[in-house]
């Protein structure tokens, strides 16, 4: 069974050594590893290019392309039976190609999806890792979509539903894992299949990173149902539940506090395992921050999602 690594970069300099450090530490080193850049500007390629001699490494420049089409030129020209896809900016678990290709030995798998946690360095990255990246528990396999930071499929499946959408900027991994769903059923789960990944590192990165996501989801049609509860909630239920606070009934800012604490009870369980090697001080910041996380990622997705929609009613798809 001949196993290929895909992956597409750009400007990656300064995470790009974490991940081909993991690669060399890999219980089954791929047969190959097929890197397409989308024309970096720093030492990407150069630094890539000195693994050359300790694993078997193919760089493709293109210039200009998205995320979508680099993986569908790394994938493409990749000799491997099984393709295995990450990105830039993780660090895989030593056992990962090993552990997210052994279910491929059944003839009838056609897919599998590892999981993801959080690599965190700093206060902030600990609160944003506990707040956007789920844990084990919360998932269930039925109807997980898998990140394309740790996912496995065979070659001839990626051919049958036509690779990663190019058309799309963003969201990309969601449209792709919907088709591969509805062709061949739903991915096989393998948890053990880890790699870290690590979350933004300030407010602003992460702000535009929701912002970019929503405009994916609006491009393609996602989530509808979801983001019209977002809008009605921020643009009618909180200010007509500081109305009647403020003129009807004080008692409606205790229920405003249950549905906050509600609403942030899960990071708050997942910041307590994640903050191991923080201080008590630090600790306190991290809770701190989860609120306000929460806050600027749903107001990033408000003025996201009507881009995307803007996008795919005057942009036809390629």
């Amino acid at each position: 069974m001949r196993i290929s690594l895909a992956i597409t970069v750009f400007n990656e300099e300064a995470n790009i050594r974490r991940l081909f450090a993991s690669i060399l530490e890999q219980t089954r080193i791929p047969d190959e590893v097929t890197v397409c850049d989308g024309g970096s500007t720093d030492n990407t390629v150069a630094i890539m290019s000195e693994y050359s001699d300790q694993i078997p490494l193919t760089i493709l420049i293109r210039p200009g392309v998205n995320i979508s089409a680099g993986r569908n030129v790394a994938i493409r020209e990749s000799s491997g039976d099984i393709i295995a896809v990450t990105d830039a900016g993780v660090r895989l678990g030593t056992n990962w190609i090993e552990l997210i290709t052994a279910c491929f030995k059944q003839q009838n798998t056609c897919h599998a999806a590892g999981f993801f946690c959080a690599d965190a360095y700093t206060t902030f990255e600990t609160a944003m890792g506990a707040t956007v990246l789920p844990a084990l528990k919360d998932i269930r396999p039925q109807t997980f979509l898998p990140s394309s930071r740790s996912v496995a499929f065979r070659k001839e499946a990626w051919e049958k539903v036509g690779g990663y959408p190019e058309w799309l900027d963003y969201s990309e991994d969601v449209v792709f894992d919907l088709k591969m769903i509805k062709c061949f059923g739903q991915f096989t789960f393998v948890p053990q299949a880890l790699v870290q990944f690590q979350p933004r590192s300030t407010m602003q990165q992460f702000a535009r990173q929701y912002y970019n996501y929503a405009s994916g989801d609006g491009h393609a049609g996602l989530f509808l149902h979801i983001h019209f509860i977002r809008y009605f909630t921020y643009l009618v239920a909180v200010p007509l539940g500081i109305y009647t606070a403020l003129t009807v009934n004080p008692f409606i800012w205790l229920l405003g506090l249950i549905a906050l604490i509600a609403y942030i009870r899960r990071p708050i369980a997942r910041v307590r395992i994640l903050w191991t090697n923080l201080q008590t001080l630090d600790r306190i910041k991290a809770m701190l921050l989860i609120p306000t996380i929460r806050i600027v990622g749903d107001l990033a997705k408000m003025a996201g999602y009507p881009i995307g929609i803007w996008k795919r009613v005057t942009i036809r798809k390629r």
